[in-house]
């Protein structure tokens, strides 16, 4: 029998006891108790932490994808804004740039101003003010796809996730048992619905289909079940929603039976009907509970139920496991009532059905009575013990069926696995129930595929820990990087787990809802508990909550997570653009003596006040119906990737040159043709010609920002592409249009502290602003035809990459399968002949490290031919591969594959070569 997680005579700290009394030996304390190791885990390894700058501390280790690389970006921006700032700096002092306005002052004091307003063009300030914003929104719609976000940053790292592991319970099952089989009379039956609502389905016949609730074995069965449960089922109305439904109480194992037969037209109270003298409560030794009923007076159990005999007054009632209970039966309720008598054939029938419902994964219980014209035992005897009155009840006992349960995976989990698949996903069972169990639901739900094998895709947790001890981490990651289910799995397993995916690059959620999931939960990029069934202790180490419990809620979120980091690279790119055009503009006036075309000021509310509601719209600009189809992307890929810094230096460039041409048109036509700051210096009342000349510049700047923000919307797609699907941009327009009006119109606020002039600049003057957003727009357009080229190459690039990991894979399991059948051929052959041509098979190996020997005995004999792993003791029995132990071979092989070269040595132990894979 399969070791037990949790040893039954243990009771935990922390755990509350519900009824009765006992004693206990006191085993641990403290942080050496179950629950202490669990805070233990939760807390880190050191429990303690870390430092930086001696004060601050460093959350560096829990750091999302997407903060991380935003981190790096500030970063690189900051170094560049410090070496594009001191370079013009010694530029402009070195060419002896004045103020205009002062023209006495020093030019390293005006070159001062100017690095300080190029270092506030430089830095986009709006950037974590738009990630915020723009992750705050996918917070509120997150909601209502049943996600609770906790933690900020969780919203885009779930877009990035690679591999979900998720609990089966509640996560991807109802968690709530339905009986789904049953055999009664010799005869199998289907029984549809799920959940506890008696309404719906029904028991069918499973060879013809028809109707069976009529039927009297299936009537008998489940009365006589019910008159062994102790569960009711109950109407309660939900506080939240106001909706009524179906709740049972009492044991889970026992509300498949009541709610079936309900389904079959028993009342709620028809067990009452049967005043209980007896109940053996189910205990772990008996394997099965006894209630004895009084049925005096009654001809038949029931309505359509099988017949009582004269004498009966007392009805005896077993439920429990099948293989215990089938060996008190001396007989057996036939199809029509008749009693028949228990023959080894039909004993060996019945055990027959229950295989093949184990085999499924089904919960399997048996029904059997006896009736009794009297009780076996004395009533008055108040010294007999509860075990003698059962052992004088259950001998002759009368076998009436089986039913079979299960935890019903839920409605569209297997379609989101699907979703999850096809968006590069690994969907990874982990789960403390028996493997077999496991693996029912995991083909159920598609998380194991037909063509999966079980012995490798599917394992005990033991595997994990030999010994108690945990693998390497070489062999760990190995080992998880191929496992979709993990069964009878520990707190401390799910945490092991979680640390190797991510060790191996991999994005990692985790859900969970008890106490004992809180440390995985914690080690995982984004730890996802129930909201419902899920412990206070869960949802405090989670970063979000699924309200409704449901898988589909994840997979609906990691869509919104996409859809959200696509739209913070839209606007980080439309942002890093326009600063590039004003780093290109400051610069360009500095060197040429032109007069700065905006004050720092002017930069500031260009950034904050009129580029801002764009970008947070750009943020919002809904995602491309293929998102789920697109990979994960990996850990380390930056928010801004190659192609976007030529597409964000294009459209920089376009803008910076457009708005130059129309600032020194602006200055020909108000200063007089004049463009260089000198001559503007000596004319009359220059400053207000000046401020002309900005004014339209400014104005034409803010227009073409906004046709560019059209453009951004997609990197390559035409501007015209569904320009009106998102409603906030134009929103965003409007407000970006009423502060520009706002800005350059209000009398004081506009010519005093803005130090602009929209009034001052005539018709004339809007005319020609208006010529730069229709320039612009065309030229962003063109741009958009090399980005999509460079686009293109990028994804070529990753295609390869993954085609060639593909492949890679593909020859080492097709190079396995040729020293797997010349092990074959030499176990058939019964000795070992060059003709096998080992090294020439070998040779095909792909480039990679597999530490094994290829070895043949001695003598050549077929037993001692096989795979052995280098450098330790043999692998299986005397280390090598014969045909019963292929599928061992295989699986041992993958798990230690990875790339090396293959060389031929001599080893004088063995009369012939021994080929090593080195």
């Amino acid at each position: 029998e399969t070791e037990k997680l949790t040893p039954e005579n243990m009771a935990f700290s922390g755990c509350s006891v519900t009824n009765g009394k006992g004693r206990g030996i006191v085993m641990e304390t403290g942080m050496r108790t179950r629950i202490g190791r669990i805070a233990q885990l939760i807390a880190g390894e050191d429990g303690l932490q870390r430092k930086k700058c001696g004060c601050l501390p460093d959350t560096s280790g829990s750091h999302t994808p997407l903060q991380a690389n935003l981190e790096s970006l500030g970063g690189r921006i900051g170094v560049m804004a410090v070496v594009v700032c001191v370079a013009i700096f010694f530029v402009g002092v070195a060419l002896g740039r004045t103020d205009p306005s002062s023209p006495d002052t020093k030019p390293w004091l005006y070159m001062i101003l100017i690095a300080v307003t190029l270092a506030v063009a430089a830095i986009p300030e709006g950037i974590p003010l738009c990630v915020t914003i723009s992750l705050s929104i996918g917070c509120k719609e997150m909601v209502r796809k049943h996600v609770l976000v906790r933690k900020l940053a969780a919203v885009e790292t779930l877009g990035s996730a690679s591999v979900i592991c998720s609990d089966k319970t509640g996560t991807l099952t109802e968690g709530k048992m339905s009986m789904v089989r049953m055999w009664a009379g010799s005869v199998p039956y289907l029984v549809s619905g799920k959940g506890f609502d008696p309404s719906v389905g029904g028991i069918t016949r499973a060879s013809t289909g028809a109707d069976a609730a009529g039927d009297l074995a299936v009537r008998s069965a489940l009365l006589s079940a019910i008159l062994c449960c102790n569960t009711t089922l109950c109407k309660v109305r939900d506080e939240e929603t106001g909706e009524e439904k179906y709740e049972p109480r009492g044991n889970s194992s026992e509300a498949p039976i009541v709610v079936a037969a309900r389904k079959v037209g028993f009342a709620e109270g028809a067990a009452g009907e049967y005043p209980r003298v007896l109940e053996v409560p189910f205990s772990s030794s008996r394997k099965m509970m006894l209630t004895v009923c009084e049925v005096s007076g009654r001809k038949e159990l029931c309505t359509g139920g099988m017949p009582l005999g004269s004498e009966t007054k007392y009805l005896a009632v077993c439920k429990g496991a099948p293989n215990f209970i089938v060996e008190h039966c001396t007989e057996r309720l036939a199809e029509d009532g008749s009693v028949q008598e228990m023959t080894f054939a039909a004993k060996e029938e019945m055990l027959r059905v229950v295989d093949e419902y184990s085999s499924q994964a089904l919960r399997v219980l048996a029904i059997a009575t006896r009736e009794l014209p009297s009780l076996p035992y004395d009533a008055n005897d108040e010294d007999l013990s509860t075990d003698k009155k059962f052992q004088a009840c259950r001998g002759g006992l009368r076998l009436l069926g089986v039913v079979a349960s299960i935890d019903p995976d839920r409605d569209g989990v297997p379609e989101s696995v699907l979703l999850a698949r096809g968006a590069g996903i690994r969907v990874v069972m982990i789960t403390g129930d028996y493997l077999k169990t496991a693996v029912a639901i995991a083909r159920n739900v598609n998380i194991l595929r037909a063509c999966d094998d079980e012995e490798v895709a599917a394992v005990d947790c033991a595997r994990l820990r030999p010994n108690d001890e945990y693998l390497a981490h070489e062999k760990m990651d190995e080992l998880t990087s191929s496992v979709r289910v993990f069964a009878r799995a520990r707190p401390e397993d799910k945490l092991e787990i979680v640390k190797s995916l991510q060790r191996q690059g991999a994005v990692t959620a985790m859900t969970g809802d008890g106490v004992n999931d809180a440390p995985a939960l914690n080690q995982a990029d984004i730890g996802v508990a129930m909201g419902i069934q899920g412990t206070e202790v869960a949802k405090g180490a989670s970063d979000m909550i699924l309200t409704d419990d449901n898988f589909c809620s994840i997979v609906g979120a990691v869509e919104k997570g996409r859809i959200i980091y696509a739209g913070i690279q839209k606007f980080v790119a439309f942002i890093m653009s326009v600063h590039i055009a004003e780093v290109i503009q400051i610069f360009i006036c500095i060197v040429v003596g032109i007069p700065v075309m905006r004050t720092p000021l002017q930069i500031l509310f260009l950034i904050l006040v009129t580029d801002l509601p764009v970008c947070i719209a750009l943020a919002m600009e809904p995602g491309e119906r293929t998102v789920l189809k697109d990979r994960p992307r990996p850990k380390e890929e930056p928010v801004v990737l190659g192609w976007m810094w030529w597409s964000m230096t294009l459209n920089g460039i376009v803008v910076a040159a457009v708005v130059l041409g129309i600032y020194l048109w602006a200055l020909a036509i108000y200063c007089d043709g004049e463009v260089l700051q000198d001559r503007i210096a000596e004319l009359p009342d220059h400053d207000a010609k000046l401020m002309d000349a900005r004014t339209v510049a400014f104005i034409s700047l803010v227009w073409s920002e906004n046709c560019r923000s059209y453009c951004s919307r997609t990197f390559d797609r035409p501007v015209y592409t569904n320009l009106l699907g998102n409603s906030a941009m134009q929103k965003a327009l409007g407000i970006a249009s009423v502060a520009l009006y706002a800005g350059v119109l209000t009398p004081f606020f506009s010519t005093l502290i803005l130090e602009l002039d929209g009034v001052g600049i005539g018709l004339d003057g809007w005319a020609i602003a208006l010529m730069g957003p229709l320039v612009c727009l065309v030229l962003c357009e063109g741009c958009k035809i090399i980005t999509i080229y460079q686009m293109n190459s990028y994804q070529r690039h990753l295609a390869e990459c993954r085609l060639n990991d593909d492949l890679m894979r593909h020859e080492q399991n097709v190079a396995f399968d040729r020293i797997v059948s010349i092990s074959s051929q030499a176990s058939r052959e019964g000795s070992y002949h060059p003709s096998f041509a080992v090294s020439q098979e070998l040779v095909h190996f792909p480039p990679g490290r597999f530490p094994w020997h290829m070895t043949h005995g001695p003598h050549g004999h077929a037993e001692d031919y096989g795979l052995q792993r280098a450098g330790s003791d043999p692998l299986l029995g005397n280390g090598l591969v014969g045909p019963g132990t292929k599928l061992e071979a295989v699986q041992s092989f993958t798990e230690c594959a990875s790339r090396s070269s293959c060389s031929m040595v001599s080893d004088g132990s063995y009369q012939d070569q021994k080929v090593v894979l080195d």
